[in-house]
């Protein structure tokens, strides 16, 4: 017995036949289902295997009371340490599913960003998903990073920039095939400061150290990472910037322009302050 994480788009109400076929055979061979609780391709999820009387399901939600829970199934709830239930509140309980799952079975309506980071989640945890493409009728199978990369890359602009301001900095990171970023820009803190603005003290001390190195492949690097991890797309808009100069900019290796890096500061609400630095007397 597997367990299988099913989930997609709010816009999907009524569920392909190919999906319904899939589900059968999940009933037949009863793999364990976790499902969440949102309205569309969820509640339409819930509403056929209830229908079935399959009871082999438990549903996630974020907080303590789930949305929809049609079936009458076990509950897991999903602690999440905030009280506003934007996108990062709800994704929580993707998150968990995403780990605790051998396989996923996307069903997107063509341009929902949550869905495609439900494949980026599974990828991560190098499990295996497919992705039943709605409109166009099309079915997906993700089996390796590399084919994740290749479908986001054939996706549209639009597509990608609601994605990636999604996204945690991690997840953009697996996406783009780069190296993990530093802890702090996963912890809590971080992901308030992708919409707000604010930092972590951690990271401010990790940026006053790389400056203070005078390395500049590492001050690069870091700075990039705390980019990604607010949003490029947001730090475009702040900086009047295109992104995609910006990615090659704060990618390592990249060589950005000292306006370059002010301004990217200025974004992420970082002032920089001149002090004279203590240096052996030269006269002696």
């Amino acid at each position: 017995m597997n367990t299988i994480f099913i989930g997609g788009s709010r816009e999907v109400a009524r569920l392909p036949q190919e999906v319904q076929a899939r589900l059968d055979e999940i009933i037949k061979k009863n793999h364990h289902v976790i499902v969440g609780d949102a309205n569309g391709a969820d509640k339409a999820v819930q509403k056929y295997l209830a229908d079935r009387e399959f009871q082999n399901v438990t549903l996630f939600c974020s907080g303590d009371t789930p949305r929809n829970n049609v079936g009458h199934w076990k509950v897991q709830s999903v602690t999440v340490n905030s009280k506003t239930k934007d996108y990062q509140f709800f994704a929580a309980k993707d998150r968990e599913m995403a780990r605790r799952a051998d396989f996923g079975l996307m069903i997107w309506d063509g341009k929902s960003p949550g869905t495609l980071l439900n494949l980026v989640r599974l990828l991560q945890g190098s499990k295996i998903a497919v992705l039943i493409n709605v409109p166009q009728k099309q079915t997906h199978n993700i089996k390796t990073a590399d084919q994740l990369r290749e479908f986001y890359r054939a996706c549209t602009n639009s597509i990608r920039s609601d994605l990636e301001r999604r996204a945690t900095g991690q997840e953009m990171r697996f996406l783009e095939g780069l190296p993990s970023q530093p802890d702090f820009l996963e912890a809590p803190a971080a992901k308030e400061g992708k919409s707000t603005g604010a930092l972590p003290e951690s990271a401010i001390q990790d940026l006053n150290a790389a400056l203070a190195s005078g390395d500049i492949v590492r001050i690069t690097d870091l700075l990039g990472a705390l980019a990604r991890n607010r949003g490029m797309s947001q730090i475009a808009r702040d900086t009047n910037l295109a992104r995609e100069s910006l990615y090659r900019s704060l990618d390592a290796g990249g060589n950005p322009e000292f306006a370059t890096v002010l301004k990217v500061l200025t974004s992420l609400g970082i002032d920089l302050e001149v002090r004279k630095t203590s240096t052996p007397d030269r006269d002696r």
